[in-house]
């Protein structure tokens, strides 16, 4: 081996590993606090199918994709001093026209405004926030979402499948051949690894796959490809759902077997948090892990939540598995 080609082996050993992450909601805000501490190269891949509150009045007054799980995203990543991070997720509570939006919300509008362009406002929003990787929208410019229900009726919008009060038999998309920003499927493309969730299965991770050339391009990658489970059931949602239902039913709208290992919690949660969540209709999911194994997956459980006012993934423990993961594909990959 002659020098020059030493010292490529070494950088290909040295570099951070190209992790892509795909969703949307607090979960994924959550998660990505712990994964940006790891030496990893991330880009985060956000929905844009929300259509309540601030940014759906900001998605349909300016015609702009909704920001607030992007801006949610930007500031889980970001460098920046506490207090700008805290000021961007300020909500105002009073005032005409005012109330209800975010702060955050509103620079990110204004910086589309700017820019003329929503990806470009995300970029430049991202470098004043020191943002440790990247925030692309799935695509550049607001999805409806609509879901079919038990009885076949049609729901419109991401907000309101959840209240309809019934079982979803499947969500698609308007248009169904919506573009996927041609950024994301690079990314994809070029990753070392693909990882999706946690968030609402309906509502933040399927809007993603079902983007065409996003979902084609996740099935035809190379990179180990995890998926990480909510903690909990969601009402309206994803009532009564174990494991494995979560899995089949991401199966039942792609049409494909998307992932290597599942990352579920198996800790157990007090009986007062139990009840404060059965309240609202709300549990925990059940880990039917000969069910998960029996369709071919490798699943990692531990104890990944934290309790303070609500249930949140352990950012720490979480990230920890996850680049574990990582490294040691990308050693056997070598």
């Amino acid at each position: 081996m002659t020098r020059g080609e030493g010292l490529k082996t070494i950088q290909k050993v040295a570099r951070r590993p190209k992790i892509v992450v795909i969703g949307g909601g607090t979960g994924l805000s959550v998660m990505l606090r712990g994964l940006k501490e790891k030496p990893l190269d991330i880009t985060a891949i956000v929905t844009v199918a929300d259509d309540g509150g601030s940014s759906g009045i900001l998605r349909n007054e300016l015609n702009i994709p909704p920001p607030g799980d992007i801006r949610s995203v930007l500031t889980a990543l970001a460098d920046a001093e506490p207090l700008l991070t805290e000021v961007l997720r300020y909500r105002f509570h009073s005032g005409t026209g005012l109330a209800g939006h975010s702060l955050g919300n509103l620079m990110l509008a204004a910086m589309t405004d700017i820019s003329g362009d929503f990806v470009t406002g995300v970029r430049q929003l991202s470098q004043v926030l020191a943002v440790r990787g990247r925030v692309l929208p799935a695509a550049n410019r607001a999805i409806v979402l609509k879901a079919e229900m038990a009885d076949g009726t049609i729901i419109t919008g991401e907000s309101m499948i959840p209240k309809a009060g019934q079982a979803i038999k499947r969500v698609f998309l308007e248009p169904a051949d919506v573009e996927p920003l041609a950024e994301a499927v690079e990314a994809i493309e070029g990753a070392d690894a693909i990882l999706i969730g946690p968030g609402s299965l309906y509502t933040s991770i399927m809007p993603n796959l079902l983007v065409p050339k996003l979902a084609q391009a996740i099935v035809e990658s190379e990179a180990v490809k995890l998926f990480v489970c909510n903690v909990m059931t969601q009402p309206g949602e994803t009532d009564n759902y174990s494991v494995s239902d979560h899995l089949d039913a991401i199966h039942a709208h792609i049409g494909h077997h998307l992932f290597d290992y599942v990352i579920v919690n198996d800790g157990e949660i007090p009986p007062q948090v139990e009840s404060k969540y059965a309240e609202m209709g709300s549990k925990a999911v059940h880990l039917d892990i000969d069910e998960v194994t029996k369709r071919g997956y490798e699943v990692i459980a531990d104890r990944l939540v934290l309790f303070r006012t609500f249930l949140r993934h352990d950012a720490e423990r979480l990230s920890h598995h996850i680049y574990k993961l990582v490294e040691n594909w990308m050693i056997r990959k070598r």
